[in-house]
């Protein structure tokens, strides 16, 4: 049996060593071997006192404790694993039962390895026993650092013995090449250029050529440098059909135009306007280069000439568009060879243009009988022979009945002659019964017109829906009340500028907003009406609008008026625009239900009234009129009070004259006003003498 042994000194230990019968016990070891063995034994102390044991949270042994403040011995069998064991075949571990003598020999060095070169390691931890079974050895867990550390494993994982590699299914390689152009057609140029940074394979497909088929650059070209803009013409020009650079400066160098023109070969639309520094020689390249062109651009080029024409007309026949306004070097030997070469010509632009007084010309232009729109503003030099060879040609027939020309009728939907200061009655009287087509008309500053030229022209156009007869100081009431108002075109026009027209009155205009209802912008400025004319444009929207008894709805903006600059114009008819435009009424047979405004007016006048009705109109916008006719009803007691204030100050004498003149003007004109509008003009003149 084991029994407690006594150390060398005579002094019992604190220590409890078990020892074994003598017979089980093994030789001693000769003087060599046990210094070896003493080095062990300190090894094992030096491990056993190291603090990273305690983190491993090793379990403690049956034995005592080891304390290296005491004198004692140590045994082997402290430092195994929980239990003793011994092998089946009854041999014990020559460290088992050994006893370390006291000594007082320094410590082995750290960098001294204690063990001998023969020695096992895992034999020497491997716990025995007495004829049991061979245990698996006790070890330490990990520490709680590295035990979260640890993958999880997903529960299929866990269920099956051997996870499958599965490589991620490559989505976009699958997709077809025609899908993928199709996705990243909705992206815009500039984010194209921003996508192709991402792999190789998406800068092949923002190039493609099929995804630059329409390029715009005058909305991004301030974002780019030139040589990337260059670059991007470059590798996509053959696809390239629709090409816009306006304004793009980047490209007035010659070595970027001529990649430009190198590139593109099947343009169909070009607009090269703003790009000043255009060399001949390179757009003459492009014109030649394109014969597929249908649509040019070429405002304000100093490149283009009466050459740069007839190039055109050579290499472009199937060209439909050109626009050639500005350029200095073209007049009408350019525009001729254009309209002659150019069969297909529909929409030709030549503002300001010189030598539309040439009668080859027009009488060319009256041959072709194609164009729809003829943009000649600006041409000083066009008069009223040139106008009339355009319209009746060179001594045409006359009918002896109607006194008209017997030609056929012209295309032209839009004639623009703004500008135009040679023009006179004769000249555009010509353009009556002729036109049935004309959609719109501007005569703007054409100072010599007036209601002659103007009264056959609006008698036959009933497709008419733009008019521009701004500052035509001939143009009387006569014209608007008895001729517009009553003309085939007063359903159908829609646009209407008559500002600085300064004998127009309220005469004209109420009939002509009686009459003309689908009105969507009237320029009225510096003439002189009054607040009778913004109370029938008032009437006018409120009667053609249906409203609405869904609350909250936000009404639309329908007419337009300018009236800023006309001196009858007071608050008062300010106020009852305001007041329709947030009118809010009982339906007719049912009083419970309120029906609210679906259209509105515009209003832009005074400018110290105008910040109020840029509020008003906010508001009603924004389906609160509640808070809209708030404010015109505070406004209005507010302009009340400040007139009231100035009733006996200085200008008292003043004030009452223009009323009285004023008052008078209105009672002149009511014997051209319908009886409801006679009765308006009364209550507004009553209302200058407070």
């Amino acid at each position: 049996m084991s029994h407690v042994r006594e150390s060398s000194s005579g002094s019992s230990t604190p220590f409890p060593i078990l020892e074994e019968d003598p017979a089980q016990q093994p030789r001693e070891l000769p003087i060599g071997k046990g210094r070896n063995r003493q080095r062990l034994l300190r090894g094992l102390q030096r491990v056993s006192s190291v603090t990273s044991l305690n983190s491993l949270s090793r379990g403690r042994s049956h034995s005592a404790p080891y304390r290296p403040s005491a004198r004692g011995t140590l045994s082997c069998v402290s430092l195994a694993a929980t239990g003793p064991s011994t092998p089946s075949n009854g041999y014990s571990s020559p460290l088992s039962n050994v006893v370390q003598p006291s000594s007082t020999r320094p410590a082995t060095p750290a960098n001294e390895f204690p063990f001998p070169r023969d020695f096992d390691i895992e034999e020497a931890a491997r716990p025995a026993g007495h004829g049991q079974a061979v245990s698996t050895p006790g070890t330490a867990p990990l520490p709680l650092d590295a035990r979260l550390a640890r993958p999880r494993l997903s529960s299929k994982a866990k269920t099956s013995p051997l996870a499958v590699y599965k490589p991620p299914f490559k989505f976009w390689d699958a997709v077809p090449h025609e899908i993928r152009i199709y996705i990243f057609s909705f992206l815009q140029p500039k984010q194209l250029v921003q996508a192709s940074r991402v792999s190789r394979s998406f800068h092949s497909f923002c190039f493609d050529g099929q995804l630059w088929m329409s390029l715009d650059a005058s909305k991004f070209y301030q974002e780019i440098p030139a040589d990337s803009l260059a670059r991007i013409i470059s590798s996509a020009g053959p696809f390239i059909k629709d090409l816009n650079l306006r304004g793009c400066v980047q490209v007035e160098h010659y070595k970027r135009a001529e990649v430009i023109v190198k590139a593109c070969k099947n343009l169909m639309n070009a607009t090269l306007e703003g790009c000043r520094n255009f060399q001949k020689t390179t757009l003459h390249s492009l014109l030649e280069s394109n014969e597929r062109l249908v649509a040019l651009n070429l405002t304000g080029l100093t490149a283009v000439s009466n050459r740069s024409c007839r190039i055109i007309a050579e290499s472009c026949p199937q060209l439909e568009s050109l626009n050639v306004s500005w350029c200095g070097k073209v007049d009408s030997r350019g525009i001729k060879a254009v309209v002659e070469g150019c069969s297909r010509l529909r929409d030709l632009r030549a503002g300001e243009v010189r030598g539309f007084d040439n009668l080859d010309l027009a009488e060319a232009i009256f041959k072709t009988n194609k164009l729809e729109r003829l943009i000649l503003s600006g041409c000083a030099e066009l008069d009223d022979g040139a106008l009339r060879t355009m319209m009746h040609g060179v001594d045409p027939e006359i009918d002896v009945l109607t006194d008209r020309p017997v030609v056929p009728a012209r295309k032209l939907r839009h004639l623009d002659v703004s500008r135009c200061a040679r023009l006179t009655n004769a000249g555009i009287s010509s353009m009556g019964h002729l036109t049935p087509d004309l959609e719109g008309l501007q005569l703007s500053r054409c100072r010599l017109v007036g209601d002659a030229g103007l009264e056959p022209v609006l008698a036959s156009t009933p497709r008419l829906t733009h008019l521009e007869l701004e500052d035509l100081e001939h143009i009387t009431n006569a014209l608007l009340s008895e001729h517009l108002a009553k003309a085939p075109c007063a359903r159908t026009i829609e646009h209407l500028s008559l500002s600085y027209c300064e004998h127009l009155s309220d005469t004209g205009l109420i009939p002509l907003l009686q009459n003309c209802v689908s009105l969507r912008s009237v320029d009225l400025d510096n003439t002189r009406i009054s607040d009778l004319t913004l109370t029938e444009a008032a009437l006018l929207v409120t009667t053609r609008s249906q409203r609405t008894t869904v609350a909250g709805a936000k009404p639309q903006v329908t007419l337009k008026l300018v009236a800023y600059d006309c001196q009858n114009v007071t608050w008062t008819g300010i106020r009852e625009v305001l007041f329709r435009n947030a009118e809010i009424r009982a339906v007719r047979g049912s009083p419970a239900q309120i029906s609210w405004p679906t259209e509105t007016v515009a209003l832009k006048c005074f400018y110290g009234f105008q910040q109020t009705i840029d509020e008003h109109q906010k508001r009603v916008l924004q389906g609160d009129f509640a808070a809209a006719n708030k404010l015109e009803r505070k406004w209005a007691d507010y302009m009340q009070a400040v007139e009231e204030a100035g009733v006996g100050g200085s200008g008292r004498r003043r004030r009452r004259r223009r009323a009285r003149e004023a008052q008078a003007l209105h009672l002149n004109e009511e014997d051209g006003l319908a009886p409801n509008a006679r009765r308006r003009a009364r209550t507004m003149g009553s209302c200058f003498m407070m």
